[in-house]
């Protein structure tokens, strides 16, 4: 939603209603033009009639009746009046609700778990006339707290009101917010009519992200810290591939030598140094964890995952995810590594921010996804585990052969069946076919973890 236009709407099509500009700060979307999507006809309307409204009209119908067989004109003139009032009120409402605009703004937009997330309203009156009284109403999930309720004053004609509310959310997920509701009152109370406008914006609240601290995990591939940019110093002109030459090349990289032999123009193709890639597995399966909510050893599992996506690509790794299910992020093979950029980080993040938990009777499918990768070995892999038997420790332990380095940080807590010795069982099996196994889970801290896994590679190359 960040980078959508931020429009208003129109309660009906009566009249065009105005556009604001693409969001400057590209911190939210709002709600575009649309539709009221109840009936916009006369007869609908008069069902809005307030118990005012409704006694003006029952009097006037009950004068006017008196009158006529009375025979008394002035009575007549009373009850017209008062039957006629709350009808007028009912057109003029009826046709100058369609001139209100509406538009709704996050500052931000995505928002990890905990953190508040701003809301803003915008109502414009784009008619000729006054809207007197209007109550202004947003529908959010329950996640995000109370449904917000706003009183607006009289709207001048051309003018505006503005209003903001706070969401916030322990959990994870995509929440809508929206359809924004008008209910617009006429100024002698005789009629309200509630409106909705059609469009929805989303909040996306990922998972809690901790700063790890920068360790070297030994065993890598080279492209990280001093070996990348060793990697880097010792390309140099001879390390050219040369290619046919294309439209638009630079023809200061036209290399003769090859367009000698070739009997074409050929150019210079560097080849690029080689990137540290790592993989990081998520255990989702529903059967190997206990306990829900914002603190249960789940949670902390995918918190733990976007912290060590978020990490590694800020020091310049090739990031993917991988869950027990086979899936992937950023993208299938052959692009399912996601560079340094904000883009691979705020997908990484959103693909964390709708994880649940899974069916998987075991890891299976992500063990056949690492051993039948083309891109080689896997460089670093980073697992978050659940319960794990026998045969399935048996499995992960099988993992390692696909890589340089694995790490595997294990939720204590996520053992409910198989107790405290089947747990370190479990580790054990990891830590003999090469794993640096950890035991971690809510109130442990993933940071503390990261540097205990450096500090253990470490003890391990100096035996």
């Amino acid at each position: 939603m960040s980078a959508d236009p931020r429009a208003q709407g129109a309660l009906a099509d009566q009249g065009p209603a105005p556009a604001r500009g693409p969001d400057p700060d590209g911190s939210g979307g709002s709600d575009g033009p649309g539709r009221d999507r109840q009936q916009g006809t006369l007869r609908g309307a008069l069902g809005g009639l307030t118990t005012r409204g409704r006694s003006f009209l029952a009097a006037g119908l009950a004068a006017t009746l008196c009158a006529y067989v009375l025979g008394q004109a002035d009575l007549l003139r009373v009850g017209m009046l008062l039957a006629v009032l709350p009808l007028v009120c009912v057109v003029v409402l009826h046709r100058t609700r369609y001139r209100v605009a509406g538009s709704r703004r996050l500052t931000p937009s995505r928002v990890p778990a905990r953190d508040e997330s701003r809301v803003h309203l915008r109502v414009d009156n784009v008619s000729r006339l006054p809207t007197g009284l209007l109550m202004l109403q947003d529908r959010v999930p329950y996640v995000l707290g109370p449904r917000p309720r706003f009183v607006l004053d009289r709207v001048e004609p051309g003018g505006r009101r503005e209003v903001s509310y706070r969401v916030r959310s322990d959990l994870r997920g995509r929440f809508p917010l929206g359809p924004l509701q008008l209910r617009l009152t006429d100024p002698f109370g005789m009629c309200e009519l509630t409106r909705s406008f059609h469009a929805y914006d989303t909040l996306t609240v990922v998972p809690r992200v901790e700063p790890l601290p920068a360790v070297r995990l030994a065993g890598e591939t080279t492209g990280y810290g001093d070996g990348r940019q060793r990697s880097l110093a010792l390309a140099g002109d001879d390390d050219v591939i040369p290619r046919g030459y294309r439209h638009g090349d630079d023809l200061r990289r036209v290399h003769w030598r090859s367009t000698a032999r070739h009997g074409e123009l050929m150019v210079r193709r560097e080849e690029q140094p080689q990137k540290a890639r790592c993989t990081v597995l998520l255990d989702t399966r529903r059967d190997a964890y206990s306990g829900s909510g914002p603190d249960s050893p789940f949670e902390w599992a995918v918190s733990g995952a976007a912290s060590v996506c978020l990490h590694l690509l800020e020091r310049g790794y090739a990031v993917r995810l991988l869950t027990d299910t086979g899936a992937m992020a950023p993208g299938p093979d052959g692009a399912s590594f996601g560079g340094d950029s904000s883009d691979t980080a705020g997908l990484l993040l959103d693909t964390l921010a709708v994880v649940e938990h899974s069916a998987e009777p075991g890891l299976g499918r992500a063990h056949d996804v690492l051993r039948g990768s083309t891109t080689g070995r896997e460089g670093l892999l980073v697992a978050f585990l659940g319960d794990l038997d026998e045969d399935q420790a048996t499995l992960v332990a099988g993992m390692r052969q696909r890589t340089n380095r694995a790490v595997a940080f294990a939720a204590q807590a996520a053992y409910p069946g198989l107790g405290r010795e089947a747990f370190d069982a479990s580790l054990r099996v990891l830590a003999e076919s090469g794993w640096t196994a950890l035991p971690g889970g809510p109130g442990i801290s993933v940071p503390a973890l990261w540097r205990d896994a450096d500090n253990a590679v470490v003890k391990g190359l100096d035996r």
